[in-house]
């Protein structure tokens, strides 16, 4: 019997050292593997640290992205659906969600290497030209919510009528976003942790109110119950009347319901690349992500859909800063003194801890641009503590853009730009679940053993895939109604589609002689394991008291 060449034997991987257990390779796996270590970890720049702790990767993997989408554009997702609508396209949009968790946290546990992020996963196991595109994405989409999130708090300071001029507010705030990404990261993790802590107890804080509305501990003592699903009821109409209308209803709302959660899968792969010991953490931190959608954003919705009727004018009036977040309008509803300011004062607090999270992403995905050599290599450049400067000074240049509010004629042309990341957070999961499917797909052609799996996958992945095309086809299905037609509307609402399809093929046509996706056999699945699993630590075995399960929640 004829004995396979080391070529066409399939390779297994020795945990021990991290490298293949025999010495051939086919040609372009050398190839690709030597661009790899050329690049990602080219010894002439220093490189990112780990200095997230455990805590604060999850930690800001919950909270980093909560801001104005949750607290404020959930009361127009409760206008227009109604209570019933709104917490079942809540609940699958966490499914969908989830599914995109567990498939990238399996890819990143697997091979965490400085400057983790899916379009860098995109360039080692799908195509140079999608690594490409995915990374401009995120780097020109992230870097817009950056402004935008500076600009909502602004607006909400406004809800206490204040003298000072809006572009103070803007100016301290954007100070103290840069400056705290200039800083090493672990100032940054301690920061978010206490930023995203901040939220979690304020969300925690108006659950526990909407159960005491509920059951009639208000100052009037009124029992709310579920008055609201009955009376305006639990679901509308949108665009038309009858069933017509109330399926074009709950289509709008589960469009509206995915802004919260953008791009908050991708901050957990993100921190991967500056965590202690990535791979064991990330799967606890995917495992543990479950009870945060149930308790935060299901939760949440549901809170929302007792405590605040959907026919309330203030959703829908434009009301100033936070007045239309049905949280707010709920507590005055309920003739609550103060507690609405206090909650505006968190709202703030949520909407600059995000933009400082979203900083973060556009900077590191820039880095990680750099690192698979789409990107000019300055942006690979680093402090001695791990800061990728250059990288952080040129995202920090989309903070210009919250000026243009300053002005009225300005916001007109800054909310295009925020438009240009409507689509975006869909595409995104799309390429994520690509990603998966053909890292998956190597894995077994080598027959590689992965570290973590999800019970959820390879089904999740492909839930995701259909799931997320189906809403960002759908996304501005709006506009083809007659009274909502325009030729603006309809390009602010699927302009992100043609920007990213331009970046992808233009890059397919510079990289003509690219497969279409790498060989599963010629993926480089080997490159920096031993750094990586050098890097891990050994978990802490000491058995912990029974109350610290309340922490999975937390912590």
């Amino acid at each position: 019997m004829e004995s396979k060449s080391p070529i066409e034997e399939s390779p297994r991987v020795d945990y021990e050292k991290g490298l293949p257990t025999y010495d051939g390779r086919r040609k372009s796996s050398v190839v690709n593997a030597e661009i790899l270590e050329g690049e990602i970890f080219d010894e002439r720049y220093e490189q990112t640290q780990r200095g997230l702790k455990s805590r604060h990767a999850q930690m800001i993997a919950l909270g980093g992205t909560i801001g104005t989408g949750l607290f404020v554009g959930s009361g127009q997702a409760l206008a227009r659906g109604g209570p019933a609508f709104l917490l079942g396209s809540y609940i699958l949009m966490s499914f969908l969600v989830l599914c995109v968790v567990t498939a990238i946290v399996e890819v990143a546990t697997y091979l965490p290497t400085p400057g983790s992020s899916m379009n860098l996963f995109a360039y080692r196991y799908v195509s140079r030209s999608l690594g490409f595109s995915m990374g401009w994405l995120y780097f020109y989409s992230l870097g817009i919510l950056v402004p935008y999130e500076i600009t909502a708090a602004g607006l909400v300071i406004n809800y206490w009528h204040s003298d000072i001029n809006i572009a103070v507010w803007i100016s301290i705030m954007i100070v103290v976003i840069v400056g705290l990404n200039a800083l090493p990261v672990k100032f940054y993790g301690e920061t978010e942790f206490w930023f995203a802590s901040t939220k979690v107890v304020m969300m925690i804080g108006l659950l526990i109110l909407s159960v005491v509305l509920f059951f009639g501990g208000g100052p009037d003592h009124d029992r709310l119950g579920f008055r609201y699903w009955m009376d305006p009821g639990a679901a509308n109409t949108y665009l038309a009347t009858g069933n017509t209308g109330r399926f074009l209803a709950l289509l709008s709302t589960f469009v509206l319901s995915a802004f919260p959660f953008t791009f908050a899968p991708e901050l957990l792969v993100v921190t991967a690349g500056e965590m202690h010991s990535p791979r064991r953490n990330l799967p606890i931190a995917a495992r543990r992500y479950i009870f945060r959608l149930l308790f935060f954003y299901i939760g949440s919705v549901l809170a929302i859909g007792v405590i605040c009727p959907s026919n309330d004018p203030a959703l829908t009036d434009g009301g100033a800063g936070a007045g239309s977040s049905p949280f707010v309008v709920g507590i005055k509803d309920a003739g609550i003194k103060v507690l609405d300011s206090i909650i505006n004062a968190g709202i703030i607090i949520s909407a600059w801890s995000s933009g400082n999270s979203f900083l973060y992403l556009s900077s590191r995905s820039l880095y990680s641009l750099a690192l698979s050599g789409n990107a000019p290599r300055i942006f690979k450049a680093c402090t001695k503590s791990g800061v990728p400067y250059a990288a952080v000074i040129c995202s920090s240049l989309f903070c210009a853009l919250a000026y243009l509010n300053v002005a009225n004629s300005g916001s007109v042309v800054f909310n295009w730009f925020v438009n240009l990341t409507n689509t975006s957070g869909f595409i995104s999961w799309i390429c994520c679940s690509i990603v998966y499917m053909r890292f998956r797909k190597a894995c077994r052609a080598q027959n590689v053993e992965v570290p973590w799996s999800s019970w959820l996958q390879p089904w999740g992945a492909w839930c995701s895939f259909f799931g997320f095309i189906f809403l960002v086809l759908v996304n501005g299905f709006n506009v083809f109604w007659p009274q909502n037609w325009s030729a603006s509307s309809f390009l602010t609402a699927y302009v992100g589609i043609p920007i990213f399809l331009i970046i992808y093929f233009g890059h397919r046509i510079y990289a003509r002689k690219d497969p279409w996706a790498h060989d599963p056999m010629e993926v480089d699945l080997q490159t920096g394991m031993a750094q990586v699993l050098a890097d891990e630590t050994p978990a802490n075995t000491e058995k912990k008291p029974w109350y610290m399960f309340f922490t999975k929640i937390w912590s």
